[in-house]
């Protein structure tokens, strides 16, 4: 077992591992929880649990250093490293924007809303 291009998407790779690795711990206790309240002895409970969750890091070890998908990752960082980020300033200006924009929306449809009430007691189809 070799780590594929090791100094390169190292970061990615890292955190892709990390973030699964929790999903899969979360997914471990959820099992260790249902065996130890079946019934369950304390080995079987927590070892069987643990079994899968070293099971689950061996297999991430090797997706991560697979080439097709270390190559992927190696990529993913670097396209990410291109990415041109929006400063503080813009973002709560864009978010001002849409708060604004949805409150006049909310607004508008309010009175389209009872406009038509009216319109429709005013034809007596509703009550």
């Amino acid at each position: 077992m070799h780590i594929y291009k090791r100094t390169q998407g190292k970061y990615t790779r890292l955190i892709t591992a990390i973030a699964m690795l929790m999903l899969g711990a979360w997914g471990c206790l959820s099992l260790a929880k249902t065996l130890h309240g079946s019934g369950c002895d304390v080995y079987m409970s927590f070892g069987i649990p643990l079994v899968v969750l070293l099971g689950l890091a061996g297999l991430l070890f090797w997706l991560v250093n697979r080439p097709k998908s270390a190559d992927f990752l190696i990529a993913t960082e670097s396209e990410m490293k291109k990415v041109s980020w929006a400063s503080r300033k813009e973002v709560v200006g864009s978010t001002k924007v849409v708060i604004v924009t949805t409150f006049i929306m909310a607004a508008l449809l309010f009175l389209v809303d009872v406009v038509f009430a009216n319109f429709f007691k005013l034809i007596k189809v509703t009550g």
